[in-house]
């Protein structure tokens, strides 16, 4: 099994809260030689072990590494677990028990921060001052010892929407100035610049980064028609439907696939908002329909389409988008899509793409 003790020796260090020079002031050895270790270049001497594990009080078999992986197929199967129960009572529970569990593991400390915070939008400001010293604590021990990019961003992220929930929404935008990129500056973008532009993989990229970007735009779409300040739930739902005729249309007219890609994550975005913001039923049917339309020929597409079917990938892995928009509907478990399963209209439509 691979020993893993240098990255074990920094991790303790960082839940110690101890620097480098202070643990070999501790170990009667160099700091370059902890760093050697942290690194991988050399193992502490054999005479060391014992006293690295006193120290750290851990056991020799976790300091040298021989429980990681086991350690690691644990927290893998806790994550995937809350996965699917994030945004329930029962993932809360299973993100807190893991947070006791493995404290110092990146990936559970982040996911525990944004359960604490009721996801990535939405927050609720009280809970945000309140909980504010424990989320702040997350986010020191992301940005100091975290490699993901990702969990950092995360915690920049979470470190902006306290200040916002403060009333210092100015310092909370200069986070976002600072840390996160421009639409310019995407991988994306990167991808698509390494490519000469009268080459076939440049064609295929520029193609991907446009339906993708295609995707993200139909969703703020969406949203513009939905929480349009003036509109009635009534004149939301037959906006949306009239702006989804012209896309579709525009796409039987063209052929694009662009059209339909923005057409179904339009449909699905505003469906979202009617299930749990006030929609009626018959409401919430009928742009169902209309996205379940889209989402068949989507499906169609998808299957002759290679930028496109890697742009949407992320949303349904190896199913197919109408397979994947189904097994969601289909499956819900509580509230109120699980009352919709209830209503034989509901599920007409439903059967009517399966």
């Amino acid at each position: 099994m691979k020993m893993t003790i240098g990255a074990n020796i920094k991790r303790l260090r960082a839940a110690k809260e101890i620097t480098q020079e202070q643990l070999s002031v501790a170990m009667n050895v160099t700091c370059a030689a902890v760093s050697k270790w942290e690194r991988g270049e050399t193992y502490p001497d054999i005479t060391l072990l014992q006293p690295l594990a006193y120290y750290f009080g851990v056991t020799l078999d976790e300091l040298m590494g021989y429980d990681q992986e086991r350690i690691a197929a644990n927290i893998d199967e806790v994550l995937a677990r809350y996965s699917r129960h994030w945004n329930d009572d029962e993932g809360r529970e299973i993100i807190t028990r893991a947070y006791r569990t493995y404290p110092n593991d990146y990936r559970v400390m982040y996911r525990y921060m944004w359960n604490i915070a009721g996801d990535l939008a939405d927050n609720d400001p009280a809970v945000l001052v309140a909980r504010k010293e424990e989320l702040l604590s997350i986010c020191d021990k992301l940005l100091e010892g975290c490699s993901d990019d990702s969990l950092r961003l995360g915690a920049w992220n979470m470190r902006a929407k306290i200040l916002h929930a403060e009333g210092k929404t100015e310092e909370a935008l200069q986070i976002y100035r600072a840390k996160f990129t421009n639409w310019y500056g995407t991988g994306g973008q990167k991808t698509e610049q390494l490519f000469a532009k009268d080459t076939e993989e440049y064609y295929h990229h520029v193609r991907k980064n446009m339906y993708e970007l295609a995707d993200f735009a139909a969703d703020k779409l969406g949203r513009t028609v939905f929480f349009h300040p003036s509109l009635s739930m009534e004149e939301k739902t037959e906006r949306t439907l009239r702006y989804a005729d012209l896309l579709l249309d525009a796409f039987e007219q063209t052929g694009e696939d662009f059209f339909l890609l923005i057409a179904q994550s339009f449909l699905l975005r505003v469906e979202n908002d009617l299930y749990y913001r006030g929609g009626s039923d018959g409401q919430v049917i009928a742009v169902m329909d209309r996205a379940l339309q889209a989402t068949k020929l989507l499906s169609d597409s998808v299957r002759d389409n290679a930028p496109l079917r890697e742009a949407y990938s992320c949303h349904c892995g190896d199913a197919s988008p109408l397979q994947a928009v189904l097994s969601y509907h289909t499956h819900a478990t509580g509230g109120r899509r699980a009352e919709l399963l209830k209503n034989p209209a509901y599920t007409a439509v439903l059967d009517r793409y399966k």
